[in-house]
């Protein structure tokens, strides 16, 4: 039986400084756009076959913003960094593992 992970009720900017995640379990997440650069999932920052991360994190200013975010269908999102990255389809269910919340979100599915 496969668990099924929350999904987003509620996506709010928070100026371009970052984002807030409710999610249909009631966890609330905020994400600042500096994270969300740093855990860019394209493949320009992370190794398509072996999953190794290219990007170094220290290379991503504390004071990035986003320019622009868009919904990617019904299942992620897309961030315009002002770096001028913006390559990285975030989907909903792989910012709920990277949640910044503290919490353990890798296998945690509606009661994570």
């Amino acid at each position: 039986m496969t668990t099924q992970r929350p999904q987003p009720v509620e996506i709010k900017r928070l100026g371009n400084q970052g984002i807030r995640i409710t999610w249909d379990n009631g966890h609330v997440g905020e994400y600042t756009i500096p994270y969300l650069r740093r855990w860019c999932p394209c493949a320009n920052c992370v190794h398509e076959l072996t999953g190794q991360r290219l990007l170094d994190p220290k290379s991503i200013p504390d004071d990035l913003t986003t320019e622009g975010l868009e919904l990617v269908g019904s299942y992620a999102l897309r961030f315009q960094f002002s770096d001028f990255h913006q390559t990285g389809i975030y989907p909903f269910d792989y910012l709920w593992k990277v949640c910044p919340c503290g919490q353990s979100h890798q296998d945690a599915g509606a009661g994570g």
